[in-house]
């Protein structure tokens, strides 16, 4: 379990997070909607101790993360956040190898090995593994990139929207590999959308957030509805059932 207790930030004097306190559930997919400016984002950052915490707290399984080594966290957790861009000539195969280094230090085992080959594989991306970085489509090297967290093979995973250049085909691809591999491996997925219906269609779990606070909590099913989406996005919406989950009609 992920506890949030009592984190707030502030920048400039205004209030990005307002004393958020909250438990991610163990295992499954948790999305993080909400509007633009809500904080997801800058909440994902402290998760990942990308940014030093200095007020509240935030565990995993019991473990404060201001006082876990680099090296130990490195193990237990991933993150891909919005500002990935690698501008050095590296191949995908090398990069998906980088996301190992916390395992092999330099010296690659064939273990570290067969799990890169079949992250090649998954993530569709057997065909580029050769071509560097800088020769691949935005979307192309998004997945590479997802592929590389992936590689970790940690028990927590932080993702900040990654389905961000792409396209229809591989957004949903990509959320039904995330899924797959979140359950079947027992991970936690912590996932930043934008797209309401990939979180209904895909998450397990849902946290809204508006202000810098957690407005909304739970199932897809329950977060999910007319009153709620309003509260949310102040907007009025329609709400479908589509093979017992919530499809959002937000266009019309």
């Amino acid at each position: 379990m992920i506890e949030i207790r009592n984190v707030s930030h502030t920048i400039g004097g205004q209030t990005i997070l307002n004393d958020v306190s909250l438990d991610i559930p163990q295992g499954g997919i948790t999305a993080l909607i909400g509007p633009n400016g809500a904080g997801k984002s800058t909440l994902l950052s402290f998760m990942a101790r990308l940014q030093p915490l200095k007020n509240g707290s935030i565990r995993y399984n019991g473990q404060d993360i201001r006082n876990t080594p680099t090296a130990e966290l490195a193990r237990v957790l991933s993150i891909l956040t919005q500002e990935n861009n690698i501008i050095s000539r590296i191949s995908v195969r090398d990069l998906l190898m980088f996301g190992r280094y916390p395992y092999h230090q330099g010296r690659p085992s064939e273990n570290d090995k067969t799990i890169v080959e079949n992250a090649l594989a998954e993530f569709q991306l057997q065909a580029f593994a050769h071509r560097y970085l800088t020769e691949l489509s935005g979307g192309q090297r998004q997945r590479a990139m997802i592929a590389m967290v992936f590689c970790q093979n940690t028990e927590y995973v932080l993702l900040d929207e990654p389905l961000n250049n792409l396209d229809m085909y591989y957004a949903r691809s990509l959320m039904q590999l995330l899924q797959k591999l979140t359950r079947e491996h027992r991970r936690t997925t912590v996932v930043v959308l934008h797209d309401i219906n990939q979180a209904a269609a895909y998450a397990d779990f849902v946290v809204a957030m508006k202000n810098g606070g957690v407005l909304l909590q739970g199932h897809p099913n329950e977060v999910f509805t007319p009153e709620n989406m309003n509260r949310l996005f102040d907007m009025d919406v329609q709400i479908l059932e589509h093979e017992g989950r919530k499809l959002i009609v937000h266009h019309v």
